[in-house]
């Protein structure tokens, strides 16, 4: 199976169980919340101590990594992912895709879109869509909304907004996330017309889209209230 970690250049305890919450979306929260093991910890530990050493890490991810239980190995993928580990969470996602167990997994790919996007790791992000398409899996309208903030992360209004279009054509509606980041970011971009556009659609999506576009404006407010101080 082809590696995206390869791709990504390097970066230069206690057996206690702590409480994981982890994230869904660019922010909302996944619906299951669940305590990491100990070799789960362990294992996030020992891949950070491991990652200045191609070498050292290889060999942690042969020979602890693969001694973990499923559960164990995805809790230190979502973990690495929570840290923003993106060099160590790309090596823990190749080798999930690696292993016998493995069956194609739409969340995982949307969440390690999300990790991308959020490094600004554009190009990346679209060849992940291409990996995802390859192994069955089909985008849903989790994938269009994170590739739609991966696009306005670097100010590619255009791409983002082809991407709000084939979400649509692809029959997915977009939900209150889409368009609260679609407006944020055009009106951040001052793209007049186009906020004028997405304020107008939210009736086609978004059950009473007047108080969901007066809580927008009263968020941006803030916001801007903010800024200033």
């Amino acid at each position: 199976m082809c590696s995206l970690g390869i791709q990504f250049c390097q970066m230069g305890f206690q057996n206690s169980r702590t409480q994981l919450n982890t994230v869904c979306g660019l922010r909302k929260p996944m619906c299951r919340s669940r305590v990491l093991s100990s070799e789960a910890i362990q294992a996030v530990q020992s891949l950070k101590l491991a990652a200045t050493s191609p070498h050292k890490l290889e060999e942690m991810l042969k020979n602890k990594l693969s001694r973990l239980l499923k559960a164990d190995v995805l809790d230190t993928l979502t973990e690495l992912q929570r840290q923003n580990q993106l060099h160590l969470a790309l090596k823990v996602f190749d080798f999930v895709r690696n292993e016998e167990w493995y069956i194609p997994d739409l969340s995982m790919f949307n969440s390690m879109i999300m990790m991308l996007g959020k490094n600004k790791f554009i190009e990346m992000a679209e060849q992940l869509l291409v990996h995802m398409t390859k192994e069955g899996l089909q985008p849903d309208s989790r994938t269009y909304t994170e590739l739609i903030g991966v696009y306005f992360r670097v100010d590619l209004v255009e791409k983002a907004m082809e991407m709000y279009e084939l979400m649509k054509i692809s029959g997915f509606s977009p939900d209150k996330l889409t368009m609260s980041i679609l407006i944020r970011n055009l009106e951040k971009a001052e793209e007049k017309k186009l906020v004028i556009r997405v304020k107008k659609e939210c009736a086609d999506y978004i059950d009473y889209p007047e108080k969901f576009l007066k809580e927008i404006e009263s968020t941006n407010f803030k916001r801007r209230s903010l800024d200033l101080v």
